[in-house]
């Protein structure tokens, strides 16, 4: 994003919930706080709040007699039971939310009439879900996928849902391609196969023959498919919208989330390991990260591009598989998003929370992108089928903070007893009321921008989405060297567990090549297959032909606030160089967990007790983002001999992580056979832990990476 921001409020104001409870303070920003329940010293009893004496037993006749129909208690519990589960979304079925505010910089009224971006005293409620695609809910965290990232504000004015993604293109132009390309990246229908990934013929059939998807296939083949963490994520609308001023002045805005911690991600073998190892990582990192009060942070900002504008690019501002490069458009910075609250219950708000990119208000509006026009009534749509009925709007997690009234009546779950005899407007029995808000109004009814539209119905793309390589190009030219090789490796990965040959060919030949003929030559190499001469298509050159802003290697924070340092002993230990990590570390933001052979406390050099977090095996070195080995002689005696340790170091060295080696730990080089390197930190003093800090801030030690594939871990 631009560096020149607005002032923003002071840092109090931002960070409020920092310094209050959070219970009080979100209770304050959302009025649905009514709906919460906590059980402490209340009575166990039935839903028609009868007290229940005996919940061990079931009524029967006589101690091992038949049990009676007449247990309503009995009846009531199961019948309940046997309901609790409800459709999982198609995709995004596996998710993880949190609570939060929004919080803009300062009054934004040129932009937008939106209120809550023209108070910046006024702190906006939120509700984040993020989310894998392609697997079910019971699927792993750290699977190659595009990861969901979908905001509802709940503002003053209604809900605002702003549906995105980790990735800022999609893979099809049209809505109508939706369910052939869902269909295509889900399990294959007669084995139930791959629960999770998308290295399967049915995927690859179908991206190899629907060139437009090359873009978004390039990004999911990148790291950007496999984050470090939800915290570490950036976010995009995809999509163009509008901003509408008070005045009717509208400008088309890209929508951004940019993570105050930096953007970065794990690396494959470290990805695949986590999978097996935590399933759970990125849900349990962000939990963790919220209940420790490191509250994860996201600037809101968006590329503007007025009316005028529009077509002066080279390609169409309406194609949902093109982004704007920063250098044609800056990013500016809106506001800022803190996440501050885990839920009381996942599936009464994880679960039942609904999204749709429709939830729109004053001063939002759309575009005609073929993509989101489908959208908008595919949520809808998908919500009443899993939530059981059209009142999904009640459920308290949908619920606006502001009051709601229209003739709408009865159906499913209908929760809301509305008084008077009226369900219609307009009406003279109930005084008119509910009525129209003219939207010159203060605090106006919602009106939709009056753009013309002149034209024939047509079933036919425009030429201006005909380009599907150049920006598939700008964004493999902009990775760094390590970036591509990892490109180059997942596509290799990938298409090597396809069946069909004539699969692979035709995404190396026809795809692959029109991007950039050097990956394609390295993957079909990779392959087994010939190496192709030229692309299908001409090459188009893009302004510009690099945008250093789709590379990770440039968006990391420079800092190690909320990093994991494991810190391995042994009995004999040197005390005093864990002390002096665990300050160091401390001063920095980041954090370390004291690893043992097992779970037993381990004795100092100096005869105190340590308790430690827990034992290697039970927290693994990919759980950590870098390794610290304390001095003590026979500390380092008995890691030298223990496999489980020596696994760990290899392992962390394998993942290019910051190792240092303090003390008499420094004999472990030779155990291991490794030298020092810009990560490999040798040395306890304050010189080498300032570099230690320092290599834990680069995310990883890129330069390692050919000399550890050579490392068995």
């Amino acid at each position: 994003m631009s560096t020149k921001k607005p002032v923003a409020p002071p840092k109090s104001a931002l960070a409020g919930t920092d310094t209050l409870d959070r219970g009080n303070t979100n209770a304050k920003l959302h009025s649905l706080e009514k709906f919460r329940s906590d059980a402490t010293g209340q009575a166990l009893r039935t839903n028609q709040g009868v007290k229940v004496s005996d919940n061990q037993n079931s009524l029967k006749v006589g101690a091992r007699g038949p049990s009676l129909l007449e247990d309503f208690i009995m009846r009531e519990k199961i019948t309940h039971f046997d309901h609790e589960r409800i459709p999982e979304r198609i995709v995004h079925a596996r998710g993880v939310g949190a609570h939060g505010y929004f919080q803009s910089y300062e009054n934004h009224s040129a932009l937008t009439k939106a209120g809550f971006l023209r108070d910046p005293g006024h702190k906006t409620p939120v509700f984040v879900r993020f989310s894998t695609v392609q697997g079910p809910r019971g699927s792993g965290d750290t699977v190659r996928d595009v990861r969901g990232f979908a905001v509802k504000f709940y503002t003053e004015e209604g809900n605002f849902d702003l549906v995105g993604n980790n990735m800022p293109v999609f893979f099809i132009q049209d809505a109508i391609k939706f369910p052939d390309f869902v269909h295509a990246v889900k399990p294959e229908p007669h084995n139930e196969m791959p629960t999770g990934g998308s290295a399967h013929d049915t995927f690859w059939d179908f991206v190899s023959l629907v060139p437009e998807s090359a873009h978004m296939v390039i990004w999911a083949m990148s790291d950007r498919a496999i984050p470090k963490s939800l915290r570490s994520m950036q976010g995009f609308g995809v999509h163009t919208f509008r901003l509408i001023n008070a005045k009717g002045v509208s400008n088309f805005v890209k929508f951004h989330w940019r993570p105050t911690v930096g953007t970065c991600s794990l690396v494959w073998d470290e990805a695949q390991k986590l999978a097996g190892k935590d399933t759970d990582f990125h849900r349990r990192d962000l939990w963790e990260a919220i209940e420790g009060g490191d509250y994860p942070e996201w600037e809101l900002g968006v590329q503007v591009i007025p009316e005028e504008n529009e077509h002066k690019f080279d390609f169409d501002l309406l194609d949902p598989t093109k982004l704007i490069p920063e250098e044609l458009v800056p990013i500016m910075p809106l506001g800022k998003m803190v996440l501050n609250r885990n839920p009381d219950n996942y599936f009464a708000e994880t679960e039942q929370v609904a999204f749709c990119p429709g939830h729109i208000v004053p001063g939002i509006d759309f575009s005609n992108d073929p993509l989101l026009q489908g959208r908008l009534f595919s949520y809808t749509d998908t919500q009443i089928s899993r939530l059981g009925g059209p009142n999904f709007h009640e459920l308290p997690i949908n619920r606006p903070v502001v009051p709601f009234h229209n003739g709408q009546r009865d159906a499913m779950h209908r929760s809301t007893i509305d008084k008077g005899r009226a369900s219609y407007e307009p009406n003279s029995i109930d005084g008119g009321w509910p009525k129209e808000t003219p939207p010159a109004a203060q605090d106006g009814g919602f009106e939709s921008y009056p753009e013309r539209v002149d034209a024939h119905k047509v079933r036919q793309r425009s030429e201006s989405f005909g380009d599907h390589f150049s920006q598939a190009r700008l964004f493999f030219n902009s990775m760094s060297p390590h970036e591509q090789e990892h490109i180059i490796a997942a596509y290799s990965f990938e298409l090597g567990k396809v069946e069909r040959e004539f699969i692979r060919a035709r995404q190396v030949n026809e795809i692959l090549a029109n991007i950039d003929l050097g990956l394609a030559k390295r993957v079909a190499q990779n392959l087994g297959l010939p190496a192709p001469k030229k692309g299908t298509v001409a090459v188009r050159k893009t302004a510009p032909e690099r945008s250093p802003a789709l590379s990770q290697a440039n968006l990391l924070s420079g800092d190690i606030k909320t990093r994991k340092v494991a810190i391995l002993a042994a009995n004999g230990v040197d005390g005093a160089a864990i002390a002096a990590l665990q300050k160091a570390l401390a001063k920095e933001g980041a954090h370390a967990k004291l690893l043992g052979p097992t779970s037993a406390p381990v004795t100092t050099a100096d005869g105190k007790h340590l308790a430690v977090d827990a034992s290697m095996e039970g927290l693994p070195s990919v759980a950590f983002d870098a390794v610290f080995v304390p001095g003590g002689a026979k500390s380092i005696q008995a890691l030298s001999s223990d496999g489980v340790a020596l696994h760990y170091l290899l392992e962390a060295y394998k993942h290019l992580k910051a190792i240092a080696l303090a003390g008499e730990a420094k004999q472990l080089l030779a155990v291991l056979k490794l030298e020092a390197d810009a990560g490999l930190i040798v040395g306890g003093d304050a010189k080498a832990l300032k570099a230690f800090i320092a290599a834990i801030a680069q995310h990883r030690v890129w330069e390692r990476e050919p000399r550890a594939k050579a490392v068995p871990a």
